[in-house]
């Protein structure tokens, strides 16, 4: 592989340029947190209360918020009729809500997929276990919901590629202003 000339600015990666959210990271986050999940419920089942219905019920409300906004600012970016104009620091801060939001919904999706299998595993056998599954389910529900949502929210904030600066119209370009002949510089 070729090494960058040093007057490269991107010679140590892009700087000040957010990526894509990779689904790998997504993924290894979700399975260290399953993996943690586990071995905490397990080992500390008897003074565990009941799971609250609120967090997965917060996850489902951030997904609609997040999937509503991303329907939205895509109509805005791509000036589709009725759609009003758009903040770009608005749409930033949208894309890094997605992104966060995504890695957030597959932490809790992790937590909440440890729980409903080794909730499943332990059904015949422990008394209290009906009790907490519909909760550990509905968060792993929610959790892949929201993923979905911050991912989309994240893509619909990308500003679509504009034409080519040569095959820019005309009255788009920046030209400087025509001189007067008397103006010139010799």
């Amino acid at each position: 592989m070729a090494t960058p000339p040093p007057d490269d600015p991107n010679a140590n990666g892009p700087k000040g340029r957010m990526e894509p959210t990779r689904p790998a990271t997504l993924a290894i986050a979700a399975l260290a947190m399953t993996a943690v999940s586990w071995i905490v419920i397990s080992n500390f089942w008897n003074s565990m209360p009941t799971l609250p219905w609120l967090p997965p019920l917060t996850l489902i409300g951030l997904a609609i918020f997040e999937g509503f906004e991303a329907y939205s600012t895509r109509a805005r970016i791509l000036r589709k009729e009725g759609a009003g104009p758009l903040n770009p620091l608005v749409t930033a801060r949208y894309a890094v809500l997605g992104k966060a939001s995504a890695l957030v919904a597959a932490l809790f999706g992790g937590v909440y997929i440890g729980m409903s299998t080794w909730l499943l595993t332990q059904r015949g056998v422990l008394a209290k276990v009906s009790e907490n599954l519909p909760q550990a389910l509905l968060g792993v529900a929610a959790s892949i919901v929201l993923v979905a949502a911050a991912l989309w929210l994240e893509r619909a904030c990308r500003v679509p590629p504009g034409p080519r600066d040569g095959e820019q119209p005309r009255q788009g370009r920046q030209e400087p202003l025509d001189r007067a002949e008397d103006d010139q510089v010799a």
